[in-house]
């Protein structure tokens, strides 16, 4: 077990959060994760970590792993909700280069989560959730939402309930919100 997922389940236990964690080969792109995914009913979820074209924001993006977002599309709905609540538009977004990502999330290209906020101690990155994730057609078991990440290593899976999610993200510092993404 790497150093980076021993911090993220650490973490969890001292805030009392429930959570199962598997280890399996190393699985840095989606293609390659769901070959070692258990089917254990979870939403699993792909990560992207942005900036805006200064360069001085930057926000990591959640949603079900089997879409596939349109950047420009995408764009105007982060600008959408900022402006609704009175904050900068991100304008032209781009992906993070993995300096950045280091910088912000500690973390490697291939191992982005929201667990990556872990690391994020000056709470400068904001976190996009798809609303899809709240949606009960998500789960074959709606009464047990679930959702996995890596731990920060892509040699790991981390399965924790919405709920449970939900609280970690409320303990971090960081802003986040959940919206539609497609």
């Amino acid at each position: 077990m790497s150093d980076r997922q021993e911090k993220v389940l650490n973490y969890l236990r001292e805030h009392n959060i429930p959570f199962s964690c598997y280890e399996h080969p190393e699985g840095k792109t989606i293609e390659e994760a769901k070959r070692w995914w258990k089917d254990d009913g979870s939403v699993h979820c792909k990560n992207i970590f942005m900036r805006n074209h200064k360069g001085n924001q930057h926000y990591l993006i959640c949603f079900h792993c089997d879409h596939d977002l349109d950047i420009h599309d995408l764009e105007a709905r982060l600008k959408a909700a900022l402006l609704t609540q009175g904050k900068n538009s991100p304008g032209k977004l781009s992906f993070a280069s993995p300096e950045r990502m280091m910088k912000y999330l500690g973390l490697e290209p291939g191992s982005v989560s929201p667990f990556g906020l872990i690391n994020d101690e000056e709470h400068h990155v904001h976190l996009f959730l798809d609303a899809a994730l709240l949606d009960d057609n998500n789960y074959r078991q709606p009464d047990r939402k679930t959702l996995s990440f890596h731990p920060n290593d892509c040699r790991g899976t981390v399965v924790i309930s919405l709920e449970d999610f939900k609280r970690y993200l409320k303990g971090l510092g960081n802003t986040y919100e959940f919206i539609r993404l497609y």
